[in-house]
């Protein structure tokens, strides 16, 4: 939605009606009505790009700048190696190794471009204003303005000074001019313009590094990586200590020469120039080297009034004459070695440079010795913290077990938990990072680590996102070792469990019920704890937990989320949104207790079935028997009657046969009567009930909450 401003239109700074469009300046292209562009509200035109000082950006930059520093800082001692004497015969000189000098010309170059472009950045790099620090992070200063009179009053001659390049002008240009005439000057003029951009240069890592640290918290992100930059550092003083006692060393030969040189009196007048390399195809230079004795007493090996003190060893293992790897490798060892022993092998003379040297040396290298072992333990201990913190636990619990003489079972069942959580967790406390977290990350995460979990379990596997979010949130972690019991029968349910590795056996005996036994494994997927569940659906639940129907344990180690009592009455609420009868049908297909009991149904209605018709064929049986001892007992009546008739027909019957007969006949009623009471107690028979596994409790999924 675009509006139109007429202020903005008369603007000319904005553009309003403009014959040339500029597309620096345009962040986007604007729509046109006619000859007017139309600007949207919150539209800003922002002529110069300036830097947050704290975002990403600038944070790269900082951190490839620090890695620029550093080689310039290990660049600039090799200009020290330019000089080296060259040995001919008889005779000695002086001079500059140009292959060296070339390529250490080009990084340093390099690095200094890196040094102007920081300059730049620094430029359109914004601030925060001192008097916005009250709360928060501070107002940050975007005026460009006012960010180059801040730079100009603070660090920018600092940063001047250490991107000038100053060791390659002299080298290339100003000694090559002096060299015929002040050739005996050479080292002291390289030292002293190289010293003068080494201490500016090496301050700039102390406020870079501060700036890091200010925004992540660290120079490196790992351990180890903070142990090898601080080794590099120590490494980076040995090399600067190695340079430096070179090229004194190179001086301190230049310097004999000089002076036997004037104080020799032979035929052949010495000039200092005899000691220049350039100087070697000259005849008076020739025939001096002829008769000369400067060299033999300026040799460390001989026995010479000259006093060489720490640097003999580098003139006497000709290092000042030797190819750039080797002299400088022996350099960087010399280096290491006097500062790891604070300077205790230095031989020193009386000389006073030589001997303040050698305090130097001592002084920095117990410094820098001590800020080295101290930050490397810190940053060690810091990757075994953990597991230092772990062993100390163990210990206690060992202490503790001990104390208590628990039995063996029981110890090892606590070890046996105590190894499975720390390979699970490393010792990091998830509850208590997650909680220091903001709602809205905390429950991103949670959603990360557990929707995917979650919707493993076919009870959840058809709810909306809002749902499942809900059920992430107050998810936590569970860990069992093998042989642990979640819970037993008839415990109070705490918790609903939600398996995600390992397995589960879920038994029940049904209240201890003779002779019923009931088990099945629970895989990653499932769930125990329903009956929590069906006491968070009623209405108003009671304020006893329901009693668990099953023992639940671990046949081996177990990896599970946990929904507490009180966290899954919340999400029962949530339930009665969907479809009750599809989630009622779920919530029976899954569940184990109601698969108990439905299979527990069906094997009663199956014998029930059996009994039934097994009391219908005996009762078929004994009705068709019953019968027919009636039919044969009516039939032997029928034929005692009928002889009795015809007894009394032929002859007079006698009192005696009469009274026979009726016994008979009543005993005949009887069985009759026995028969039909039997029958009728089979029938009743029928009717008993067995008893069976109770149906479980069905969850209300259809009541609103009140």
């Amino acid at each position: 939605m675009f509006k139109p401003s007429t202020t903005q239109f008369l603007k000319p700074e904005l553009g309003g009606i403009p014959k040339k469009t500029s597309n620096k300046t345009r962040l986007f292209k604007l729509p046109r009505f006619g000859g007017f562009k139309v600007f949207p509200e919150n539209f800003e035109i922002e002529r110069d790009k300036i830097l947050d000082p704290g975002g990403d950006a600038v944070l790269q930059w900082n951190r490839v700048f620090l890695f620029w520093c550093l080689v310039a800082l290990y660049v600039d001692p090799l200009f020290f190696f330019l000089s080296s004497v060259k040995n001919t015969g008889r005779s000695s000189c002086m001079t500059t190794d140009l292959k060296l000098g070339i390529v250490v010309t080009f990084f340093r170059t390099l690095a200094d471009l890196f040094y102007v472009l920081h300059i730049f950045i620094k430029f359109r790099t914004a601030y925060v204003s001192r008097t916005s620090r009250v709360f928060g992070r501070g107002e940050l200063v975007k005026d460009p303005k006012l960010i180059a009179r801040r730079y100009l009053r603070s660090d920018f001659i600092v940063d001047l000074v250490a991107c000038l390049p100053l060791p390659q002008i002299v080298s290339w240009f100003i000694l090559p001019s002096i060299r015929s005439s002040h050739s005996d000057h050479t080292t002291n003029a390289l030292v002293l313009i190289v010293l003068v951009q080494y201490i500016p240069r090496l301050y700039l890592i102390f406020p870079l590094s501060a700036e890091i640290i200010k925004a992540t918290g660290v120079v490196t992100t790992t351990a180890w990586a903070g142990a090898a930059y601080n080794l590099l550092q120590y490494m980076l003083a040995s090399h600067i200590l190695g340079a430096a006692w070179y090229l004194l060393s190179v001086e301190r030969q230049a310097t004999c020469w000089k002076e036997e040189c004037h104080r020799e009196l032979g035929p052949i007048q010495c000039v200092t120039d005899f000691f220049d390399c350039g100087a070697l195809n000259r005849d008076d230079r020739n025939k001096w080297q002829n008769v000369t004795v400067v060299f033999s007493n300026c040799d460390p090996s001989n026995k010479i009034r000259f006093t060489f003190g720490i640097f003999a060893d580098a003139l006497t293992k000709n290092v000042v004459s030797s190819p750039f790897l080797q002299k400088y490798l022996y350099c960087l060892w010399f280096g290491l070695q006097n500062l790891s022993s604070y300077g205790q092998n230095l031989d020193t003379s009386t000389s006073v440079l030589e001997t303040m040297f050698a305090i130097l040396v001592a002084i920095f290298g117990l410094v820098l010795f001590a800020l080295l072992i101290g930050n490397m333990q810190t940053y060690l201990q810091s990757i075994t913290v953990r597991l230092e913190e772990w062993r100390l636990k163990r210990r206690d619990t060992e202490e503790w077990m001990g104390h208590r003489q628990l039995p063996q079972n029981l110890r090892e069942r606590v070890r046996r938990f105590v190894q499975y959580k720390w390979l699970a967790t490393r010792g990091v406390d998830e509850e208590t990072i997650l909680h220091s977290l903001p709602a809205d990350l905390r429950r991103d995460i949670q959603r990360h680590l557990c929707l995917d979990l979650v919707r493993r379990v076919p009870l959840f596997a058809q709810m909306d996102d809002q749902l499942l979010d809900a059920i992430c949130e107050r998810l936590v972690s569970s860990l069992s070792t093998q042989g642990n019991y979640i819970v037993r029968e008839g415990d109070p349910v705490t918790e609903m469990l939600f398996i995600i590795r390992g397995k589960l056996e879920s038994s029940t005996t049904n209240g201890g019920r003779t002779g019923f036994f009931n088990s099945i494994t629970l895989k990653p997927g499932e769930f125990c704890g329903e009956e929590l569940l069906a006491w968070a659906l009623l209405p108003k639940s009671k304020v006893n937990l329901p009693s668990s129907t099953r023992t639940v344990r671990a046949l081996e180690e177990v990896e599970a989320f946990a929904l507490q009592a009180e966290d899954l009455k919340f999400v029962a609420n949530q339930f009665r949104r969907l479809h009750s009868k599809k989630l009622q049908h779920t919530f029976r297909y899954y569940s184990h207790q109601w698969r108990t009991w439905a299979a527990c149904f069906v094997q009663v209605a199956w014998r029930r079935y059996k009994r039934r018709m097994l009391a219908k064929s005996l009762s078929l049986a004994e009705s068709y028997s019953s019968y027919e001892e009636e039919e044969a007992l009516a039939a032997a009546a029928a034929e005692e009657i009928m002889s009795q008739q015809e007894e009394r027909q032929s002859s007079t019957p006698s009192r005696h046969h009469t009274s026979i007969g009726k016994p008979h006949f009543a005993a005949t009623v009887l069985a009759s009567r026995f028969a039909k009471n039997t029958r009728r107690a089979s029938r009743k028979m029928k009717d008993v009930e067995v008893p069976m596994l109770p149906k479980p409790e069905e969850p209300d999924f259809s009541v609103d909450a009140d």
